[in-house]
């Protein structure tokens, strides 16, 4: 990998401190928390919905939220906009309708901005569907996970594939464009019903699919009680799999775990990939923004009632830490490194204001080891490198973390 010499990253650090080098794109995440039942492998800032939805009220505190921020945002326009959960679905075609009316008055968004909402199988009603595309949502992403009756019972979900393909068949007719978020490795699953998923997803002939390795994690109810799942072989089975499938069907898989048709890229989750900014509001959202002297990351009061009264107080933000060039290296390659063809290598400096002298001899030994693409214009990871990715990763968490990871 190519180093900027000394006088250019002077250069550089000293452009970004007079305000010069422009920031990186920006975008909007709001979180809307609830669930109709948590699903036990989820570790999300999910709470399940216990009484009536106010949804207003929380919405008033959403536009709340996001006006206390707008200091912090001036002059910048919003690239892309994602409703996330939580179930978003919950909320009615009104109170979305209002919340993003509530925004385009607020901040300025780009022409064309893609908007999406997550939305689950199990909260599916066509008019809800079609009152969200009037709402101005123009891309949806329906959490299928499977179109087993026994593997989506196995997971918690409160949806059957029945549902799940209704869904599928009415955002196709609603939305500009749409994605599909499929699990494998799921407890009990062959790799025979692994097929079955895929081939059934393909069916709709999806712009967008996700499919994720079901991961256990902490603090979940199947980290404490773990169910049975097929193992690394069996694992890596469907893996490969997926990507026999899902390319074969003229999918790209730009990332490790997202495969889409041309003009369907995820633009929201590609400028976290690429580093870009992003606000977050909501409760437990996190966020992501750029100054001319530091980038700072924050988070929103978890609980939402917490939440709701602190945005009452003017105080949404419960944690805000300002980024140091280590946490900055290992924060752009633990994205950078999901996207298969990787990122120019100019971007590090341009949205960090360092130079490639920050990774210090990590860059040059990951090469070495045949774990990143040696093109200095390209910052990639090999196929070895994605088939060890997190292991790659590591390799640049800062030096008093490797020994714990």
């Amino acid at each position: 990998m190519a180093e900027l010499r000394p006088q250019a990253v002077s250069l550089q650090r000293a452009s970004r401190a007079a305000g010069v080098v422009p920031p990186p794109p920006l975008s909007l995440y709001v979180h809307l928390p609830w669930c109709v039942r948590k699903c036990p492998y989820c570790d999300f800032n999910s709470h399940e919905r216990r009484d009536e939805l106010d949804e207003m009220r929380y919405v008033d505190t959403l536009v709340a939220d996001l006006e206390t921020a707008l200091p912090r945002i001036w002059g910048r326009s919003v690239q892309t906009v994602f409703l996330g959960g939580g179930t978003p679905s919950l909320f009615s075609p009104e109170a979305i309708d209002r919340l993003l009316a509530a925004i385009r008055a607020r901040v300025q968004l780009v022409a064309g901005a893609e908007i999406t909402m997550e939305a689950n199988p199990g909260t599916f009603e066509r008019e809800r569907f079609e009152g969200y595309a009037r709402a101005g949502v123009n891309r949806l992403s329906i959490g299928v996970q499977s179109f087993s009756d026994r593997a989506l019972h196995a997971i918690g979900r409160i949806h059957d594939g029945d549902q799940a393909r209704a869904a599928i068949e009415t955002a196709a007719r609603c939305f500009e464009t749409f994605n599909i978020d499929l699990m494998y490795a799921l407890p009990g699953q062959s790799l025979a019903e692994c097929e079955a998923d895929l081939r059934t997803a393909l069916s709709f002939d999806p712009p967008h699919l996700s499919c994720y390795h079901l991961t256990i994690e902490p603090n979940t109810l199947f980290a404490a009680r773990p169910p049975a799942v097929p193992d690394q072989d069996e694992a890596a089975d469907m893996q490969e799999m997926v990507e026999a499938l899902l390319g074969g069907a003229g999918l790209e898989n730009y990332e490790i775990s997202a495969w889409a048709r041309p003009g369907h890229r995820c633009l929201h989750n590609l400028n976290y990939w690429q580093f870009g900014d992003y606000l977050g509001i909501g409760a437990g959202a996190h966020g992501k923004l750029s100054f001319h002297d530091r980038i700072e990351r924050e988070q929103r009061w978890r609980h939402p009632a917490r939440y709701q009264r602190a945005v009452a107080e003017g105080e949404p933000v419960e944690i805000r830490r300002r980024l140091a060039p280590a946490d900055l290296c290992f924060e752009f390659m633990l994205n950078a490194l999901r996207l298969v063809d990787g990122v120019a290598a100019a971007l590090f400096p341009a949205h960090t204001g360092l130079g490639l002298d920050a990774f210090g001899k990590s860059l040059a030994e990951a090469t070495a080891d045949g774990l990143l693409d040696p093109d200095p214009t390209r910052i990639r990871a090999t196929t070895l490198g994605r088939r060890f990715l997190n292991d790659l990763q590591q390799r640049f968490l800062p030096e008093n973390e490797r020994g714990a990871s």
